[in-house]
């Protein structure tokens, strides 16, 4: 049966392979790929593996998970760790130039990772609503935000997830090419075009478009209440809610807004200097893939890390196990010990806010 490819070693597209007359030499592109991405995916693994573990070891050691939010928080710290697992096989292949982990796990990754980055975008999704509750719907939260209904919404999430990444199970398989074996996305030739569309919509849609309209509509009813209210704590907050949305920004829009130009570049550009074109787009996806793909390292900061109390666990926990010298700017006693969060009431409106912030 013909076929259509789209080959990734990163799970996104970044070769397409059309049935051109001559085919289109693309080795300064794999140089390029082979010789900076390797680098520079072992460092977001590193960060992103430190950061979303610290995260986990302080929801366990200090929190019991009896809140919305920290419950998220820790699903979303296991999302970006499922996320960033299927890294070092990448990495693997694309230094050594050829996919020796077999067909089975070609598919078994592209699956992880896929479920990975939509779970840990639809939990994104999960906190912004959590946060919106908290403030603007302060009595609907007391009896919406509770322990089940959020081990339920996140589970939600990763089924939703799950069946985002089911075309990768599908169709990703390992392919030979110029004795070069990779794990690539391998459509049906009938089909290869709508799928090629799918996908690029799906990232869009559910990866970008919605979280993104909810934070937009969330945050701005959060930051209508804060201003209405008195404190300088509520300008740190509003403050920090441009930040979280500026960087979601950042980092999503330049990948996704490529991929769906790759997708849908038949429509967009004359059908001349085809190669360079293709070229070209290889490149830029892997620059923004890269920008994207760090977001995994910034979750825990601008979710976890950045709330007062989190802070004072990890501080602790870094005096007591790794250096005492490392916290010497908080005000901290060594020899205090700090209660574990055990409040079995959940608070409501800017106060919860403020306090996660």
């Amino acid at each position: 049966m013909n076929i259509s490819t789209v080959e990734t070693d990163y799970d996104s597209a970044t070769e397409l392979i059309y049935d051109l007359a001559e085919p289109c030499k693309k080795t300064d592109v794999k140089a390029l790929a082979t010789r900076f991405l390797p680098p520079l995916y072992s460092l977001v693994f590193i960060v992103g593996v430190v950061g979303n573990f610290m995260v986990v070891l302080i929801l366990v050691k200090y929190k019991r998970l009896i809140t919305m939010t920290n419950i998220y928080l820790l699903s979303l710290a296991f999302s970006d760790l499922l996320f960033l697992f299927t890294f070092p096989f990448w990495i693997h292949s694309e230094l050594k130039g050829d996919w020796i982990f077999g067909n089975g796990m070609c598919k078994l990754l592209s699956c992880l990772h896929s479920v990975g980055l939509f779970s840990g975008i639809f939990i994104i999704i999960l906190l912004t609503i959590d946060r919106y509750l908290a403030v603007v719907h302060a009595v609907f939260a007391l009896k919406v935000r509770t322990v089940t209904v959020s081990f339920v919404s996140s589970a939600v999430a990763w089924i939703l997830a799950g069946f985002t990444a089911l075309p990768d199970f599908i169709f990703q398989k390992t392919q030979t090419k110029n004795l070069r074996r990779t794990c690539s996305l391998y459509f049906p030739h009938d089909t290869a075009e709508t799928w090629k569309y799918l996908q690029a919509l799906k990232q869009n849609i559910l990866g970008f478009a919605l979280p993104l309209l909810v934070m937009v509509v969330c945050y701005t009813g959060i930051i209508k209440r804060l201003l209405r209210q008195r404190g300088e704590r509520k300008v740190v907050v509003v403050r920090l809610i441009f930040v979280i949305m500026l960087i979601f920004f950042i980092f999503w829009t330049p990948y996704n807004l490529v991929h769906l130009i790759f997708a849908f570049q038949e429509f967009i550009f004359e059908n001349e200097n085809e190669c360079e074109r293709s070229n070209q787009l290889d490149i830029a996806l892997q620059v923004t893939e890269v920008i994207a793909f760090t977001h995994c390292c910034a979750n825990p900061v601008i979710y976890a890390f950045v709330g007062e109390r989190f802070r004072k666990y990890l501080c602790h926990f870094f005096q007591r196990h790794i250096a005492a010298n490392l916290c010497k700017l908080v005000p901290f006693s060594p020899g205090k010990k700090l209660e574990r969060t055990c409040s079995g009431i959940p608070s409501t409106g800017e106060q919860e806010l403020l306090s996660e912030f």
